[in-house]
């Protein structure tokens, strides 16, 4: 008998402890931070809101926020499952060391990517050198913001689809083989619908972190209104001016249309993971 008792006791407090820590620690981290943050935005009219969050500088920075972390989550959803496939399903010599760079961007201070970044490609520096006589120009453009983007998101696709590619049993697999289908068809209809959910999770992490992203793009992008500016750089600009009340728009409108579009995705993810049951 208390060996069942024994067997019957939860390893976790209960429901009302846990979700009180829970409730405790999400308000102190996002919730008041949150309120402060729509707090700072009542110094303005709702017409002068709207005019703040309407203005030519301030859309032209959305759309170069949006568009670039798009493409570069994108990009790394794509190269992180390769990077991801070769450190699972192959063996080399280096591997721990290829595997230890991944996180390298985790490491490196933003600001330091970025003045490397701009170092190799700029116009002078030793890749962008090569790529000017071809009229390819990266630094201080929407594809250096995007290079950027992409260093330091790769990490989030890596690392969540690698896990569910360590565990995935090849049986299915060979069972195709056997039956011949073809290796792309193979990868199409077998190991694909398992890598969906965590590749569109590695691509709302990477996402988020590049709309939100500061210090690796504020030297790279040249920070050109209308061209190259960025919205977080956009929201520090206002603050060292102390225009406190606009700052505080732009910034509840660039985290209005992040949440919308990461609802979507994460949306579009739980509908996945229905479909591939």
């Amino acid at each position: 008998m208390s060996q069942v008792k024994g067997i019957q006791r939860k390893v976790i407090p209960g429901f009302g402890l846990t979700m009180g820590f829970s409730v405790f620690y999400l308000s102190v981290v996002v919730l008041i931070p949150l309120a402060a943050l729509l707090f700072n935005s009542t110094g303005l009219t709702w017409e002068k809101f709207w005019q703040v969050a309407t203005d030519p500088r301030v859309l032209a920075s959305y759309w170069v926020s949006f568009t670039t972390s798009a493409v570069a989550a994108l990009l790394d959803a794509v190269l992180g499952l390769l990077l991801a496939w070769v450190l699972v399903r192959y063996k080399f010599p280096g591997k721990a060391l290829f595997d230890a760079l991944i996180d390298l961007p985790f490491a490196l201070p933003t600001a330091v990517a970025g003045v490397s970044l701009t170092a190799l490609y700029a116009q002078n520096g030793w890749i962008g050198s090569l790529l000017e006589p071809l009229g390819i120009k990266v630094a201080f453009t929407p594809l250096g913001i995007t290079l950027a983007l992409m260093f330091i998101g790769i990490p989030f696709v890596v690392r969540t689809v690698q896990p569910v590619l360590e565990d995935m049993a090849r049986d299915a697999e060979e069972a195709a083989a056997t039956l011949g289908a073809g290796r792309f068809r193979t990868f199409c209809k077998v190991i694909l619908p398992n890598l969906l959910p965590p590749l569109l999770t590695g691509f709302a992490l990477a996402f988020a972190r590049g709309i939100g992203e500061y210090g690796s793009v504020v030297f790279i992008s040249g920070n050109m209104p209308m061209r190259t500016e960025i919205a977080p750089l956009l929201i520090m600009s206002k603050l060292e001016q102390y225009d406190y009340a606009g700052a505080t728009a732009v910034a509840i409108i660039l985290l209005s249309i992040s949440f919308l579009l990461l609802l979507m995705i994460n949306s579009l993810q739980r509908w996945v993971r229905r479909t591939s049951r």
